[in-house]
């Protein structure tokens, strides 16, 4: 097939135009266009007077090598790559079968991956069912009621269970590991858009349904998968892994284990280090998460066609490097959606955002974070990151009145030092509910110094951004892991043999689909070692 590269189309086009600019486009009648498909279909809002879609393309024709041999040098009109996955070749005979640890996306997938290649591994969750879980987060955001082992950050999904939903990432993927990842979760039940929208999501009520049908297709292959079954010790024997303990004392002995547990397993993190596996402190980053009206946010980026059914909600991404040399970004940007209670440890609030796959509500989202390194702001220990994590958070607990609620206040306010007493127009949407206070002892003093000169500077790029009546609610502690567990070319522990490290806990991913493609290359590690 040909792909036809950067073709663009105004936003209210028909069928009929995008048949009609593909004829055009290859310069063949309309005989000679077996079929097409949409590869990818991004949108082009640079002016808010002109907005286009712009399509890659792949097209089925009999006159492909007349075609590329007329356009030789044309670098938008290509042979379409081969993105067919290709599984590796189980070994005959093995004698322990791998351990996955976490059942968020990387575990997910890794358990997956290690399934249908008939390895039969076992899956170890220390939450419970994502529905089983679902009720358990909402006991935390409608009564304040925290289960410290079933809540946005543990149980079956991940934390990005409760988030939009993104599946789009920017890192590099030669060989298209992404594809087999949205592949995966269409065949799970998520819309088939997700394959070719520019910025793909789902949003959380789809999210738990496909997770379900994914659980359901490793345990058919031989999978098996525990719920609250958390470990709590790691069994190592001259720099080799040997095997996990169990909180209930059970031991499951394994070569292979894939260590995919989420950027909070703090506790696990511990255990990791009093067992001399090597980990070093990783950059994160903290702040509050700012809510506006969607419709300004609409407005703004989208002009006279804001609201169109074509466009849907309107996201924004923006950076600021500050004069003290801290760099503040919107992270995890919410259309429509709402900002969540996160927190898994007792005494602590933290937030997250979150949006369905509508992303109809009322508010726009995003976090507005300060970017912070461990040798500028943590340089005494490896866990350091974490110690700060759970001070800010213990501050905000107790900021937002000691029940869960965050503590929040108006942009105004926080710009002018001043505490905020009334809420404007922008209600809240996190649950159990905010407490208006000031929010400068929130942060470090070079964070809260950062977001003051950050936020007029958005405001210069989105209008009204930093309008007096938008809300701060913190705190945002959760962005990455603090820590990276440091493995080598053949995704082991540099210094633990069979510990694979892996997704957004290890370091090594930030979001859905990151974290899922790397649960696809550990799976392939093992599997590799698993052959030998």
């Amino acid at each position: 097939m040909l792909r036809i590269i950067e073709l663009k189309l105004p936003l209210n086009h028909s069928d009929d135009d995008l048949n009609t600019a593909i004829l055009q486009r290859l310069a063949i009648p309309a005989e000679a266009c077996t079929r097409y498909s949409i590869f990818r279909r991004s949108v082009d809002a640079r002016t808010r007077q002109h907005i286009f879609f712009i399509y890659t393309l792949d097209v089925e024709t009999p006159l492909e090598a007349a075609i590329l041999a007329r356009n030789p040098q044309d670098p938008q009109l290509v042979l379409t790559p081969d993105t067919t996955y290709r599984q590796v070749t189980r070994a005959a005979t093995q004698a322990l079968r791998p351990v996955v640890i976490g059942l968020g996306p990387c575990g997910l997938f890794a358990g997956l991956i290690l399934a249908q290649m008939g390895f039969k591994p076992i899956l170890l969750e220390r939450g419970k069912a994502v529905r089983e879980r679902t009720k358990d987060t909402f006991g935390l955001w409608r009564q304040g009621i925290l289960n410290p082992e079933s809540n946005v950050q543990f149980g079956e999904g991940g934390a990005g269970t409760f988030s939009d939903g993104k599946l789009y990432t920017q890192i590099k993927d030669p060989h298209h590991y992404g594809r087999k990842v949205l592949t995966e979760f269409v065949k799970a039940g998520a819309p088939e858009e997700i394959l070719w929208v520019n910025k793909p999501h789902i949003g959380t009520f789809k999210l738990v349904s496909m997770v379900e049908r994914m659980r359901a297709s490793i345990i058919a292959l031989g999978g098996e998968i525990r719920f609250q079954s958390r470990v709590d010790d790691f069994l190592i024997e001259n720099q080799r892994l040997c095997g996990v303990q169990l909180s209930n004392g059970e031991i499951i002995n394994s070569h292979h284990v894939v260590l995919a547990i989420g950027h909070s397993a703090r506790d696990t993190f511990q255990v990791l280090y009093d067992r001399g596996v090597y980990v070093e402190a990783k950059a994160f980053s903290i702040g509050f998460r700012i809510e506006h009206p969607q419709s300004l946010i609409d407005a703004q980026r989208y002009g006279a066609y804001a609201g169109h059914a074509k466009l849907g909600a309107a996201e924004y991404k923006l950076v600021h490097h500050c004069h003290n040399q801290r760099s503040v970004y919107s992270f995890c940007m919410c259309p429509g959606g709402t900002v969540v209670a996160a927190a898994s440890e007792a005494n602590g609030v933290v937030t997250n955002g979150m949006s369905q796959y509508s992303r109809n509500e009322r508010n726009a989202n995003s976090g507005i974070v300060v970017g912070i390194t461990p040798e500028r702001d943590y340089p005494d220990h490896p866990l350091a990151g974490i110690a700060l994590q759970r001070q800010l958070e213990a501050h905000a607990f107790v900021l937002g009145g000691s029940s869960y609620q965050a503590p929040a206040q108006l942009v105004g306010d926080f710009l002018t030092a001043q505490t905020s007493t009334a809420l404007g127009k922008v209600s809240p949407s996190y649950t159990p509910g905010v407490n208006l206070t000031d929010l400068s002892t929130a942060l470090p003093a070079y964070a809260i110094t950062a977001l003051r000169e950050a936020l007029p500077m958005f405001d210069k790029k989105i209008k009204g951004f930093a309008m007096p009546d938008a809300l701060l609610t913190g705190v945002e502690t959760r962005t990455s892991s603090p820590i990276r567990i440091k493995r080598n070319a053949l995704y082991q522990s540099i210094n633990i043999q069979g510990l694979y490290p892996a997704g957004e806990g290890a370091g090594y991913a930030g979001g859905i689909l990151s974290a899922a493609v790397d649960g696809i290359k550990v799976a392939e590690a093992v599997a590799l070692a698993l052959n030998e």
